[in-house]
């Protein structure tokens, strides 16, 4: 292939590099309204009353807003496709506050220092109320985080606001019970994972404006434009018809620009005053009230025969959603149905969730999805199943991994039809040296070096919900516009794109002129999340190039008199061989404006009724400290499944930024909140987040698969890449020190005095 597989420079790379104004704050109108919110001092209140008139006469400020000024229709404010497995639980303002960060007003001025000044002046009066701050005492509890009558679910997902539910299911195949009972040996253990903030470069931030016909233009740094629409509709109150949704660059994203965070605001007030405006949020505000990934607790039951035969796995997990509803329900799901298809050996299978409401700051989408915490507890589980058994930890995975054809468990019935696991294993552990290196090494000075391994899965996109679109057009030059809605964050899909449409239209890649995402010009797309956007809309770009190829040789059969079904593309030109004749593209492209009725343009959609996993393996080499605890990593080795791997350099980054996400939430980030719910980690002076000095060496490669479904046999890179540091981590630690540590981030200090007790006992 000429184009696919390819290593081709990012399309927007030269513009980043050499600061081009291509980001949200470089596009604002200048004389935009300035725009912030009051925000709650206290994790469980009712705003009894805010004095706003000292306030409102600030030189500068345009208006201050409180609950009282906005509708009280409730929504949500997950990206997600309609209708929302989220609940509608939220209001632009409300009067009863959930989390210390919950919005209490919104000033809007001419300037930062007026506004800033005015935040000062709000005089607010609550009425405290009992918090919730332990997510195992939530379900059931005396204290309710939605106790108001006008929240509801669209649909069944075991929600219940009286519970503090926000979701409950539980699934089983086989008796996991009887099956556990007859095992030889069964490990059992209880994971708990830590929320973890996505860290993204650019924070939230949104400017909106109203054009000459009266409609709301909003520009957001966002991966979901046309969610952003409908959401923004629900909470305004408002047609979709009068708004407009429009992304520039986006400075990271990770899954936190799934949700409708800072839109919110700048849209009320440019609605309500007919002004530009801007909300810009500062590193603190993204720390406290943004959309971090779901605190989760895991517990696993693994059976197992003596000789090494997983036969039943038993998962339970228990979600802290926050305040707010949004992505808790569909995120739950991955830590089960993401982990328990590795091993399609399993004679029986169970899992089950509960997704509770506490007055902690709302979680959201992140990289993963939760199948991140899932696959650090079965990983971690199976590691220790092959200590238990004396069995190689590379052997028990062979003997038990999904492979290609396997049916696999707890996965929705579908069938692994492209599966390299076993090669991404083998190859991951020969690049370690995991033969000569495991388990560890006595280094001396009370120093260990070890190794740890683990597999992961992710999926291409949601099966028979996510929809990608494409529109394709050629110019009267011969050279082509890619309209796309999917959101370029950094991960390059507008370059990836462009390849496969080169790849259709047999062009050169720089022939391929890419636009999107706006709601009033792209064509629906999900957006980019749920590693969707190579696969699912991968696929609509190859549809729809495929139909403009038609209507191409159609003009051109008026063009030679000639059969359209003798005609054939080639390139840039319409050949005849029969006749061996021929017309150029730019001709073509010329005829089209003239006496033409056939447009030479095409839309696609594409939605799969599958989502194709892809695979990883990664193992690590990591020297340890048993008097500090440190943790240095020597070497990360990581092997990928991705299917046909469209752009290698940038399926090699993406991997590599994902493998230092997961190793920053297994060694470092930590989101904690006090005893009255105030989160202590609200900058990155308290919130570590690693750089490349704390990474040692990574190394990457792809094995390579073909799935049928997929455009050109790809599948999706994006989310599977944090998977398996947790687990790799935590196995080469515990080869180390002899503990297994069930809890992230694994501490220096948690290591040291880990070890410190171990030698008291003995």
């Amino acid at each position: 292939m000429k184009a696919v597989g390819q290593p081709i420079r990012k399309k927007d790379a030269m513009a980043l590099v050499t600061g081009k104004p291509v980001f949200m704050d470089d596009l604002a109108p200048k004389d935009c309204l300035i725009v912030k919110v009051l925000r709650s001092p206290h994790a469980n209140a009712i705003v009894k009353s805010v004095k706003t008139d000292v306030a409102k006469r600030v030189p500068g400020i345009e208006d201050v807003y409180t609950w009282e000024d906005v509708p009280q229709e409730r929504f949500t404010t997950a990206g997600q496709t309609y209708p929302e497995f989220s609940p509608y639980d939220r209001l632009i303002l409300d009067r009863h506050v959930r989390y210390v960060g919950d919005p209490v007003a919104i000033v809007a001025g001419e300037n930062e220092a007026c506004v800033d000044k005015a935040l000062k002046m709000l005089k607010v009066e609550y009425e405290v109320l009992p918090a919730v701050l332990d997510f195992h005492m939530a379900k059931d509890g005396d204290v309710l985080v939605h106790p108001e009558d006008n929240w509801k679910a669209l649909c069944k997902v075991g929600a219940d606001n009286k519970r503090n539910l926000c979701a409950s299911d539980s699934t089983e195949d086989g008796d996991v019970d009887a099956v556990l009972a007859d095992c030889d040996e069964v490990v059992e253990g209880t994971y708990h994972v830590r929320a973890a903030q996505q860290a993204m470069m650019e924070t939230f931030r949104t400017t909106c404006f109203m054009d000459a016909y009266g409609r709301l233009n909003i520009l957001s740094s966002t991966q979901i434009v046309y969610h952003v629409r409908r959401i923004i509709s629900n909470a305004l109150g408002i047609p979709k018809s009068r708004i407009r949704v429009s992304k520039p660059r986006i400075g990271g994203g990770f899954g936190a620009k799934q949700s409708v965070v800072a839109e919110l605001f700048p849209a009320f007030v440019t609605w309500k005053t007919g002004k530009a405006s801007k909300m810009i949020f500062t590193r603190e505000e993204s720390q406290i009230a943004s959309s971090p990934r779901h605190e989760m607790e895991v517990h696993v039951r693994l059976g197992a025969s003596r000789e090494g035969k997983i036969r039943a796995i038993d998962v339970y997990t228990l979600s802290n959603t926050g305040a707010y509803g949004d992505h808790g329900p569909t995120t739950v799901g991955l830590s089960g149905h993401k982990s328990i298809p590795l091993y399609s050996s399993a004679e029986a299978h169970r899992f089950a969730y509960d997704v509770v409401y506490t007055n902690h700051m709302a979680a959201g989408a992140y990289r993963g999805y939760g199948a991140t915490q899932g696959i650090f507890a079965v990983e971690s589980a199976v590691n220790e199943m092959a200590q238990r058994l004396h069995m190689d930890p590379v052997e028990i995975r062979l003997k038990n991994m999904v492979r290609e054809g396997d049916v696999m468990p707890a996965y929705y019935g579908e069938t692994a039809k492209s599966c390299a696991l076993d090669r991404c294993l083998e190859r991951t552990a020969e690049l370690i040296g995991w033969k000569d290196k495991y388990p560890y090494k006595e280094m001396g000075n009370g120093k260990v070096r070890s190794v740890g391994i683990a597999m992961a899965m992710q999926g291409s996109g949601i099966s028979g919900v996510d929809v990608g679109s494409a529109t394709i057009k050629m110019n009267d030059d011969g050279f082509y516009t890619l309209m796309i809605a999917a959101a370029d964050m950094g991960t390059g899909c507008d370059t990836i794109l462009a390849q496969m449409a080169a790849e259709c239209l047999d062009c050169p890649v720089e022939n391929i002129e890419v636009l999107g995402a706006d709601t009033d010009s792209s064509p629906y797309d999900s957006g980019s999340y749920a590693s969707s956007t190579t696969y699912v809309t991968g696929k609509a770009v190859e549809k729809a190039c495929q139909k403009l190829i038609a209507r191409i040789l159609e003009i051109a059969s008026g063009m030679l008199d000639a059969p359209v079904e003798e005609l054939e593309f080639a390139s840039d030109r319409v050949e005849w061989p029969k006749a061996r004749k021929s017309v150029s593209l730019i001709d073509i492209g010329t005829k089209s404006m003239c006496g033409n009725g056939c447009a030479l343009e095409a839309t696609e959609s594409n939605s799969s009724p599958t989502s194709p996993p892809p695979f990883m393996a990664g193992a690590v080499e990591i020297e340890l400290d048993k008097e500090t605890g440190h943790v240095e990593i020597l070497d990360y080795k990581a092997v990928v499944d991705c299917g046909t791997v469209v752009n290698p350099n940038l399926a090699r980054v993406q991997t590599e930024g994902g493998l230092v996400q997961g190793i920053g939430m297994t060694l470092y980030e930590n989101i904690q909140y006090n005893d009255k719910g105030t989160m202590l980690n609200n900058s990155f002076m308290q919130y570590k987040i690693p750089s490349r000095r704390d990474m040692g060496n990574i190394q990457v490669e792809f094995e390579s698969s073909f799935e049928p479904t997929g455009p050109f046999g790809a599948k999706s890179i994006g989310e599977i890449v944090i998977n398996t540091p947790a687990p790799a981590l935590a196995h080469a630690i515990a080869n180390a020190t002899g503990i297994w540590f069930k809890e992230l981030p694994i501490t220096s200090e948690q290591i040291a005095m880990g070890v410190f007790e171990k030698e008291d006992i003995k």
